[in-house]
């Protein structure tokens, strides 16, 4: 196994049309979920990789399964809860901003996942350990199933854990966001944080500055996301600005992130450095921006590299 994620997903519902939900009648059924989306993302790029979460015993949960399973990701580890139900969320569209969202998780299946449900030596397989700050948000036993696997995956040095703040202020404050996902940083190896969480976590204005405050304690290697200006990271010994792919025309903005970070982590397993891993994620997280839904436009291996002949990408 390549790469493990572990977090919740969900059915999301989108309206047909552009405008506030109390107008909308008719809804399409979708899947989103950050998690899902990376293990999505790496497997049509070529990877193994398993997502680990639980879902409701109801139909909603077989869909999300289902979904999931049909991109080539391993569910053998995902639970099925009878006690809580498959937790729901709903996109507002808007024309030339973000959607707003609305969740309805609480009490999910997943809110209510501890490190009983998690069956380490599955995990322990693969070499990277992606996980988000959306979990941490999600409940006590998530925030503790979370911290658990990142201190036994830390006992293996073969391991890293990737980590994406990713944080949702309508499930946390501010306050509260900051002083976990700091704490829970400083213990994975690699950190993916947007500009604007950067800011909100460190303090810090400058990516060089955001960079060197997660470095200073702890982490290996630092992401710091600047939307279509592209990314910087920085390790101890090296630093760059890595510039984006332009995007004619954004339809959709959400589950670029997620991308990005599959893009990033399927250079490392490649053995690519830094900076080629880095465009990777940048060309990955660009493709997500072109059509509607959180991973639809996830490309695949053979449509990056068509003569199957690409080593890196070249500066």
């Amino acid at each position: 196994m390549d790469v493990v994620t572990l977090g919740e997903s969900m059915v999301l519902f989108v309206p047909d049309s552009p405008g506030s939900l109390r107008y909308m009648e008719n809804f399409r059924k979708k899947l989103g979920g950050a998690e899902s989306n990376v293990a999505i993302a790496l497997a049509r790029l070529g990877h193994k990789v398993g997502w680990v979460s639980k879902l409701g015993n109801d139909e909603f949960g077989i869909y999300i399964r289902n979904m999931i399973r049909g991109e080539g990701v391993d569910t053998s580890s995902v639970l099925f809860d009878e006690d809580y139900p498959t937790g729901v969320f709903f996109k507002e569209r808007a024309v030339g901003r973000d959607p707003n969202i609305f969740y309805y998780r609480n009490n999910s299946a997943a809110s209510n996942l501890s490190i009983r449900d998690i069956d380490m030596d599955y995990l322990l397989q693969a070499k990277y350990i992606h996980l988000t700050g959306i979990t941490v948000a999600l409940s006590a036993s998530c925030r503790d199933a979370v911290k658990q696997v990142i201190k036994i995956a830390k006992k293996d040095r073969d391991k890293y854990v990737v980590f994406d703040p990713n944080i949702r202020l309508k499930l946390w404050s501010e306050e509260e966001a900051r002083k976990e996902l700091v704490d829970i940083a400083k213990n994975c190896d690699i950190v993916m944080p947007g500009i604007d969480e950067g800011r909100l976590l460190t303090g810090e204005s400058e990516p060089e500055a955001i960079a060197r405050f997660f470095l200073e304690r702890g982490s290996t290697l630092v992401i710091v996301k600047l939307g279509a200006e592209g990314a910087y990271f920085a390790t101890e010994r090296e630093s760059c600005f890595v510039p984006g792919f332009p995007v004619g025309n954004v339809v959709d903005t959400v589950g670029a992130g997620d991308g990005f970070a599959a893009g990033v982590i399927s250079g490392l397993l490649r053995g690519w450095n830094y900076y080629d891993s880095v465009k990777l994620g940048n060309r990955v997280g660009a493709c997500a921006l072109n059509v509607e839904g959180d991973f639809e436009g996830y490309p695949y291996w053979h449509e990056i590299n068509p003569d199957n002949t690409l080593n890196k990408i070249t500066r």
